[in-house]
Order: C-alpha cells, then sequence, then structure tokens
C-alpha cells in the first residue's frame, strides 16, 4: 500500500491522506474518509443507501481477491 493511502475503518478501505479526518472513539483515535463522515449527516434512508453501497463494494473486491486466489478469471 502506498504512504499515502490510509485505512478507513468505517467504510473498510483506503484512501488518500487528503479524504481521511482522525476522529476520537471510545478505542481511540482512528482516520475514517471524509464521505462515511457526510453520510452520517443525511437522512437514514440515505445512510442505509450508502451502507449498502459500501457493502456490496467490499463483497465485489472480496470475490475478486478470492477468485484471484483460487486460480480463476
Amino acid at each position: 500500500m502506498a504512504d499515502n493511502l490510509l485505512y478507513c475503518y468505517h467504510c473498510r478501505s483506503y484512501h488518500p491522506r487528503e479524504e481521511m479526518r482522525q476522529i476520537d472513539t471510545k478505542g481511540g483515535k482512528r482516520w475514517r474518509c471524509i464521505k462515511s463522515i457526510e453520510a452520517t449527516k443525511r437522512s437514514a434512508a440515505e445512510r442505509e443507501a450508502f451502507g449498502r453501497q459500501m457493502t456490496a463494494m467490499n463483497k465485489a473486491e472480496a470475490q475478486s481477491k478470492a477468485r484471484i486466489l483460487n486460480g480463476q478469471t
């Protein structure tokens, strides 16, 4: 991973440092992307849609990695 990429604990993906903010949580300071922070300010329906979108992206990425590891293309 490039040095300028940070892991967003909320959407579980890497983003450039410029798109991230460090926030305080119960477990200490964590990095979170601006996109996910802004999403929390929207309505419940919009937040759910954002969550479904992130889940779909993460699932697609995991399936792609699994196919590569299993030797499928």
